[in-house]
């Protein structure tokens, strides 16, 4: 089982007012998993990814990420966890303006310290990989809506890590190219990826084996595709 929750709370207290954005979530996945988490505005999946990538902390219930107990972790362990066995991909891509697309696949290694020639080797195999060996040099300005996410998607895969968490991956670029990005998730997930996609679209849902549904911080259904 690479991770489970467990009566999962999250309440956030303005000072004014409580509200409660998770209320009592409960399910595991295993390893090679490709599960959607679906649900609409304000059912609390985006509140459950951030707890699930290790960037916030549930109010009660619990957490464990291949077996240890992630919300009595510290700080440091969780950055560690962050940085070597999750891949993140965003919306909105969250790319360096300033920087390459080689160098933002290999920001993640920057930070892990590795040497600049191992560095290069694994970002590159992954750009082309990924289709986009003659963008190497480019800035992300410079590229489309899907490519952008190809890169992003890149720097996701750079540290190999145990879980993909992808939030809304399709939401800033048209239909034709969500799917070739979801192709693309679909065939990592082949290969043995474990991940999770964090979506309001049944569309996007639909190219998941499982589908957690989540409506006001609780999940409804939990059905196999």
């Amino acid at each position: 089982m690479l991770l489970e929750v467990r009566d999962l709370t999250k309440v956030y207290d303005t000072g004014f007012v409580k509200v409660s954005a998770l209320k009592g979530i409960s399910f595991k996945v295993k390893e090679g998993e490709l599960t959607a988490i679906m649900g609409p505005s304000g059912s609390g999946k985006t509140t459950l990814m951030d707890i699930l990538g290790c960037l916030s902390r549930p109010t009660g219930g619990l957490y464990l990420f291949q077996g240890e107990e992630a919300n009595r972790l510290s700080e440091r362990k969780l950055a560690e966890i962050r940085n070597s066995h999750l891949g993140f991909v965003f919306q909105s891509f969250n790319l360096l303006p300033r920087e390459t697309v080689l160098s933002n696949i290999e920001l993640p290694l920057i930070y892990k310290g590795v040497p600049r020639g191992e560095r290069r080797k694994k970002g590159i195999e992954i750009l082309f990989s990924l289709g986009l060996k003659d963008k190497l040099n480019s800035f992300p300005n410079q590229l489309s809506g899907g490519e952008q996410q190809r890169v992003a998607i890149g720097r996701a895969l750079i540290n190999n890590p145990h879980l993909i968490l992808a939030d809304e991956p399709t939401g800033n670029i048209d239909r034709k190219t969500g799917e070739g990005i979801l192709k693309i998730f679909v065939d990592l997930n082949q290969k043995g990826k474990t991940i999770i996609i964090i979506t309001h679209d049944p569309f996007v849902a639909s190219y998941c084996s499982r589908i957690i549904h989540l409506e006001d911080g609780k999940v409804v259904k939990d059905e196999l595709c």
